[in-house]
């Protein structure tokens, strides 16, 4: 990883909802907060949530693990979203043109693995 770029944002994956992974077939990953409600905790990667130090943009890299993703497009929401909730759906599929608010869209590459424990950055 380099070790250059500033940590814009930093989390750990608490608990993985049941039905969690069942949306790799679609290319997506939703991330929420512990205060996530019960109708949606099965659907999420529960984290902690934490503050964005800036704003996020294209170019920023994502980085689960020691996988690292090219932040391609920002939905308008994600900012707000991540910090006060830890609530945002990462797409990975390339798109250059946010089609929703509380999305991030990252390069197309293959499917993260994701545990309890997990590291989730986004560095700029």
């Amino acid at each position: 990883m380099d070790q250059t770029k500033t940590v814009v944002f930093t989390t750990q994956v608490n608990e993985i909802g049941t039905e969690a992974k069942d949306f790799a077939s679609i290319n997506m990953m939703i991330f929420f907060g512990d205060e996530a409600p019960a109708a949606l905790r099965s659907s999420c990667y529960l984290i902690n949530v934490a503050s964005v130090q800036q704003t996020i943009k294209p170019g920023m890299t994502l980085v689960i693990d020691q996988q690292a993703y090219r932040i391609t497009a920002v939905g308008g929401e994600v900012q707000t979203n991540l910090s006060n909730l830890g609530h945002i759906s990462v797409v990975f599929n390339g798109a250059t043109t946010p089609e929703l608010a509380g999305t991030m869209y990252v390069e197309a590459k293959d499917y993260p693995k994701v545990g309890v424990g997990s590291q989730v950055k986004i560095l700029g």
